[in-house]
């Protein structure tokens, strides 16, 4: 018992993969092969917390402890990072992590410990990091969200408005996907990287109490400029604003609710 207590605990002040970049894999074609490498490298981990779990006598505080390990190596994390800015860049990679690779991979494996543990473990971070919000999803809902529509936000937004699948604005952003931009040099990477991301922000969006008012906001600053825009041929603007509000909703929905 002892044993596979300090091989799980040991395991959770690892499970948080130390990666420079780990957004650089958050896309269609690498996530699924490089969350499949970490899901396997860690087995032996999901394992040790599962037979811990059924083992303990107390089993809240066995995964209060295993959460205290998750959380307290991404203060360490943290903490070596002095500079503010890079503080906050920092933080954005643990969330990403927990929410793409850790939290997914402890779903995948199930057993009589994962929910709880999830459960534990998500208040703990919330108690540490009070500005982060992250959730728990499958590893096969975070990929299946590759696989949507580009106009994924623009169609949120029209159908909030009350606006059909074939209502005149999708039509127009539709045609300029598969027109000008998808004819631009960058533009199949722009379409790639909108791809990766407008499915969380949808998400994250619609949880929100105030999300028709959200939805309303982004029609009036972003999408029905593009409409002009697009309607008076000036399409390289458009691409500008359309990328400004995808950057601008990541930063403020993608990582934080």
């Amino acid at each position: 018992m002892e044993n596979t207590y300090l091989k799980a605990l040991h395991g959770m002040e690892t499970i948080i993969p130390d990666w420079e970049n780990p957004m650089g894999s958050f896309n269609k074609k690498s996530y699924m092969g490089v969350f499949k490498e970490y899901y396997e490298k860690h087995l032996d981990i999901y394992e040790a917390l599962e037979t811990g779990y059924i083992s303990a006598v107390d089993k809240d505080q066995y995964l209060l402890n295993m959460a205290n390990a998750v959380v307290e190596s991404a203060v360490s994390a943290a903490d070596e990072v002095k500079k503010k800015s890079k503080k906050n860049a920092k933080m954005i990679d643990l969330n990403l992590c927990m929410v793409v690779y850790v939290l997914p991979g402890i779903l995948k494996y199930g057993g009589e410990s994962a929910q709880p543990f999830i459960d534990i473990l998500l208040k703990r971070w919330k108690e540490q990091f009070p500005s982060s919000n992250i959730s728990a999803a499958p590893f096969e809902d975070i990929e299946a969200g590759f696989h949507k529509k580009w106009c994924y936000i623009t169609t949120a937004v029209c159908e909030t408005l009350g606006k059909p699948d074939d209502c005149y604005e999708l039509t127009l952003f539709r045609n300029y996907r598969d027109g000008y931009l998808s004819e631009q040099p960058d533009g199949e990477e722009a379409i790639s990287e909108y791809y990766d991301v407008a499915p969380t922000i949808v998400k994250r969006i619609n949880r929100l109490p105030d999300r028709r008012e959200i939805y309303e906001s982004i029609w009036k600053q972003y999408l029905n400029p593009c409409v002009s825009l697009i309607e008076g041929h000036e399409e390289q603007a458009c691409k500008e604003l359309y990328i400004k509000m995808v950057r601008d909703l990541q930063e403020k929905y993608f990582y934080n609710n």
